[in-house]
């Protein structure tokens, strides 16, 4: 059989296992909700059932491949408490509420981190400290604080490994300047808990004898230490052509995130959400990002998603002069604490509505492009790759910019299969996109922003 890899991604919203064989195709995919659970002294993320979920999938994937490793790839500002048994507490959803604790006295300053001050849990030092203020008994029991994807390694191989881009992704627990821990770790009694730092690409050891009996995979089988979902989207481009000089990478899903390539971090501006992210070279990337998977299912719809709209739902809503204002999500962006609102002429039909959150995610995107100081080719990764419009629309306010859609849908496996086979060429990043021809545009994204900055202005009659 091939030999292939097993890349476990767990995003917010949904957790995928993708087989993909030494040459980069893949093989197989499975998908599977990331349920967040009521139950419990918080809401927390159900980190059982994805086991379980796990384990059976992997036995099927080992029937189609010989699979030689696993490389885990989750989301941000998410930890997990363990002793040498398993979780001392639930891992908690960076969306619950955390009361109760003066985290504000003990944060570092924003020149330190490159971290803004985020709401709800976002910031993973925040959780940190309400979890050692509310349950003081556990958190004396915990051994080590792992971030999630070296959390799930750790299960999957039993070793402990702490790593930079998890650690660097608006954690408040990372200094990217110097590339090592920032004084809050100190400064809590934290340090003794984390353990040594590895590359994304380090194999941390083979599986537990019981997780290989579960799944049929082979003993001999690797772990990889794994890496933050946004910085696994940037590894294709981190040795490219354009590396050194300006490049701009927009990983799309339940979080829009601009990552721009030769941006200072002295530009960054910690009211307009902008952060340092840490690639997988241990490198600073000037970032920027809103919750626009969540916006636009605000806009069009709970189930409206996929019912795409045409050229011509496009320019009525523009031609009739409807915006959509943020914002539309209450965790993070450059309108964060804004409450989102339309104005003009309501929507008439489910294309309608594609079409309005469409343009709105459109003219979000270009204000944080044009904010960051963003330039040279613009690659688009994950599910927004699905819009048609989305690129179009984008090309057309950006001329300078040379758009394309990758063709990894997820925008992360990619990156994923990197980190096990460096040496290999991925697939072209994908195809350009051409600029939508539509003569309201830039009308329309003046008047956008001439309500978002000023306030709506009243269009002659």
């Amino acid at each position: 059989m091939n030999d292939a890899l097993i890349v476990l991604d767990i995003g917010k919203t949904n957790v995928k296992l993708a087989l993909i064989d030494a040459a980069g195709h893949m093989l197989a995919e499975q998908r599977r909700p990331n349920t967040v659970l009521m139950n419990g002294p918080y809401p927390h993320h159900d980190t059982d059932g994805i086991w379980d979920w796990l384990l059976a999938t992997c036995r099927t994937f080992a029937a189609q491949a010989d699979v030689t490793a696993i490389v885990p790839v989750t989301h941000g500002a998410t930890a997990a408490l363990v002793d040498d048994n398993g979780l001392i507490l639930p891992v908690l959803d960076y969306e619950a509420p955390l009361a109760g604790v003066d985290y504000d006295a003990v944060r570092p300053a924003y020149a330190e981190t490159c971290s803004p001050n985020l709401p709800v849990g976002l910031n993973l030092g925040r959780q940190l400290a309400w979890l050692q203020q509310r349950f003081p008994g556990e958190f004396a029991r915990t051994r080590r604080i792992l971030m999630y994807p070296q959390y799930w390694a750790w299960r999957l191989c039993g070793v402990a490994a702490s790593e930079a881009t998890s650690l660097g992704c608006h954690t408040d627990l990372w200094n990217p300047h110097r590339q090592e821990y920032s004084g809050l770790v100190a400064r809590m009694g934290w340090q003794t808990l984390m353990p040594p730092l590895a590359a994304p690409s380090a194999a941390l050891g083979t599986l537990r004898p019981e997780v290989a009996s579960a799944t049929g995979l082979s003993p001999t089988c690797q772990v990889l230490c794994g890496i933050h979902d946004s910085n696994a989207s940037l590894v294709r481009y981190l040795d490219s052509d354009h590396a050194g000089g300006a490049r701009t990478v927009l990983s799309t899903g339940t979080w829009m995130i601009a990552a721009a390539f030769g941006v200072s971090m002295a530009a960054l501006r910690e009211e307009a959400d902008m952060l340092a992210n840490t690639n997988a070279q241990g490198q600073p990337v000037a970032c920027m990002r809103f919750m626009g998977g969540r916006e636009f299912a605000e806009l069009a719809g709970p189930h409206e998603r996929g019912e795409a709209c045409t050229l011509a739902d496009l320019e009525r809503v523009m031609n009739r002069g409807t915006l959509a204002l943020p914002s539309f999500a209450a965790a993070g962006g450059p309108f964060a604490g804004r409450a989102g609102r339309i104005i003009g002429p309501e929507p008439q039909d489910a294309r309608e509505r594609y079409a309005l959150a469409t343009l709105y995610l459109v003219l979000l995107t270009d204000y944080c492009l044009d904010a960051l100081g963003a330039a040279g080719p613009l690659s688009v990764e994950g599910s927004f790759t699905a819009n048609q419009w989305f690129g179009a629309l984008l090309a057309g306010l950006r001329p300078r910019q040379k758009v394309s859609y990758s063709d990894d849908g997820s925008g992360t496996t990619c990156g994923a299969w990197l980190l096990r086979y460096p040496d290999s060429i991925p697939a072209a990043s994908g195809k350009t996109v051409p600029p939508i021809s539509c003569e309201s545009l830039l009308a329309y994204r003046q008047h956008w922003r001439d309500a978002v900055l000023n306030g709506p202005r009243q269009e002659p009659s």
